[in-house]
């Protein structure tokens, strides 16, 4: 009687054994599976190029060093700015000269002139006007016929109107230039010195700056070659700017809201966990994945983009490095 009790001691105890497994490999099976996502960080860039066209000089940095705000990277050669120089630079001098010579007036020589020539016609009118006297008196006595009295008298008035036409030029000389023409130099000098400045502006175009502190990722063109107005010259990241993206499916997100804290691992970082805030949310209009949710009524489920920023400086992550994210499919 023991043995037989003992053996249906052994039964029962083998047939929970045998149920606990099988209870086991179902819940093994039937848990829900942990899906993996993969994200991927980014971080701002900046493209580095000139407003002018030109030779590559020299670089004042190379791929992978770290720069900071305004520190030089590019010398560009231009001819065409260094022509517009001193073409600018010429006819603001000649600007320059005209109003000189407005504001100061005639020289000394040429009031000189004008002075001399006036008196010429002074004495011209003195000798015409004493023979006209003594031929209208010799007219008067009936002496000299009218054709002679005329054409003295047209030779009196041509040399007092020479006489006037010398003073007025003397006067003119003498006061210089007309109100307009000192305005007109004025404006003239004004207009070259802002062409000036233009040209000046495109000569610090060829000093090229960070416009941004971080690391040089990329550089485009070598040393001599050409390169044309706005082509980008170099690219800089901002590693103080880095945010983590992924792709999900609608029906992977699982409820995930803005400002939701997400726990991460980075691969390339020995699996470093880290942790990062949602702040954005998109659905990606250029595509959109098909899967069929269920059996019966499918429809398409569209992906989207979410962006999530580090909670703090993540030491040694660079853009381009894949981050994990793991969830549980219910």
């Amino acid at each position: 009687m023991a043995k037989k009790n003992y053996n249906l001691l052994i039964g029962v105890l083998a047939l929970v054994a045998v149920v606990l497994c099988v209870s086991v490999l179902g819940y093994i099976v039937s848990r829900p599976k942990a899906s993996v996502i993969q994200g991927e960080a980014e971080a701002t860039e900046y493209r580095v190029s000139g407003k002018v066209p030109g030779r590559i000089e020299a670089f004042l940095a190379e791929e992978g060093q770290t720069v900071r705000k305004g520190d030089t990277l590019v010398m560009i050669d231009s001819p065409e700015i260094r022509a517009k120089i001193a073409e600018a630079t010429a006819a603001r001098a000649a600007a320059l000269a005209q109003k000189n010579k407005a504001y100061k007036g005639a020289q000394q020589e040429q009031i000189t002139g004008a002075y001399e020539m006036w008196q010429k016609a002074l004495v011209g009118e003195e000798v015409m006007r004493k023979s006209y006297e003594r031929m209208q008196q010799l007219h008067d006595e009936k002496v000299v016929s009218d054709q002679k009295f005329d054409e003295v008298k047209a030779q009196y008035d041509a040399a007092v109107a020479t006489e006037r036409a010398a003073k007025s030029q003397y006067d003119m000389v003498l006061k210089g230039a007309r109100q307009e023409d000192k305005d007109a130099a004025v404006a003239l000098v004004e207009r070259a010195n802002a062409a000036v400045n233009l040209v000046n502006s495109y000569q610090d175009e060829i000093v090229l700056t960070a416009p941004s502190g971080g690391i040089i990722a990329a550089r485009y063109p070598k040393v001599g070659e050409l390169v044309g107005q706005g082509s980008p010259i170099m690219t800089i990241q901002d590693l103080d700017d880095i945010w983590l993206t992924f792709n999900i499916r609608e029906d992977r997100l699982d409820g995930m809201q803005s400002g939701d804290k997400l726990k991460l691992t980075v691969p390339a970082l020995k699996n470093k966990e880290i942790t990062a805030t949602v702040y954005y949310m998109a659905v990606r209009e250029s595509y959109a994945t098909w899967r069929a949710t269920k059996e019966v009524g499918e429809f398409d489920s569209h992906t989207f983009e979410v962006r999530a920023r580090p909670d703090g400086k993540v030491e040694g992550l660079r853009p381009g490095m894949s981050v994990i994210l793991i969830r549980n499919e219910k």
